[in-house]
């Protein structure tokens, strides 16, 4: 069944060609949709039953990757167009971007302390990459491979990380108001003092990352992976587990309105140790 659900992601895919944590993103999202797959086999349900809620609770897969820029249906995945052609089509491409950073090589690059309000970063190289404290208010990285990029104190309010790869990145201190997250790999990522009021995490894999001491307002988990993710001690808002299993997440401590209560019950969390106002 791995290989039915790693052929439904490709073919989800396909149409977006290569962008830098394209490899990155399916292997996180395929550990996702099997481990989903799994937990519906333990309930009970046949091989095609299973198959079928997994792919259907992992929602539209366009609308999580449709602010990924495309390749044409008649180009190469890869770069093996004549020299002439793909200055022609970059510099296009360019000339649409909302800045210059789209399909950029910053790898390493400091960018601390600096007005980015609006850039678009989409489908560019920022590992370890730093944006400490800077203003990334609308700013865009789709598609973009940000592992081990430095996001403390900046103020990524309405930013959009769609198909990204966020590996080991850092938000602590960061306000990520209203941000979208979809089908981006978060392993190991930092949130410590993070502000992430109205934040959507949707089809990512957040396993093992900790929210810890934090306050969530109308933040929404939709069809996100939360093994072993910590809320220890969290206060929660008015937040959403739209299609998550939350049965091994962190509960310890945590005070939450009866709502969100209600829902993660309902997901058979453990929540021995929580308080409800």
């Amino acid at each position: 069944m791995e290989d039915k659900l790693k052929q439904f992601l490709d073919n989800a895919f396909k149409p977006y060609g290569n962008f830098p944590a394209r490899e990155d993103v399916k292997q996180e999202l395929l550990a996702n949709l099997t481990e989903r797959y799994q937990d519906l086999k333990a309930s009970g349900k046949s091989d095609e039953e299973a198959y079928q809620a997994t792919i259907d609770s992992f929602g539209d897969v366009s609308e999580i990757m449709g602010d990924v820029q495309p390749h044409s249906n008649n180009e190469p995945d890869n770069d093996d167009r004549p020299i002439g052609r793909m200055l022609r089509d970059t510099f296009k491409k360019a000339k649409k971007s909302k800045s210059k950073f789209s399909m950029t090589e910053l790898k390493q690059s400091d960018l601390s302390e600096t007005n980015l309000a609006g850039a678009d970063f989409s489908m560019s190289s920022l590992a370890e990459t730093n944006f400490d404290g800077s203003n990334l208010t609308k700013s865009t990285f789709n598609g973009s491979d940000t592992r081990k990029a430095s996001f403390k104190g900046a103020d990524l309010t309405d930013a959009s990380f769609v198909g990204s790869d966020l590996t080991d990145a850092h938000f602590d201190s960061a306000n990520l108001t209203n941000a979208r997250i979809k089908g981006s790999a978060l392993k190991g990522a930092t949130f410590t003092d993070a502000i992430l009021d109205r934040t959507t995490f949707s089809g990512c894999d957040i396993r093992d990352v900790a929210f810890d001491g934090l306050t969530l307002t109308g933040t929404n988990f939709d069809g996100t992976s939360l093994k072993n993710t910590s809320f220890k001690n969290t206060v929660l808002n008015d937040v959403t587990f739209r299609y998550c299993d939350v049965k091994h997440t962190v509960f310890d401590g945590t005070v939450m309105d009866k709502v969100t209560y209600a829902i993660l019950k309902g997901g058979k969390a453990n929540l021995d140790n929580v308080t409800v106002k």
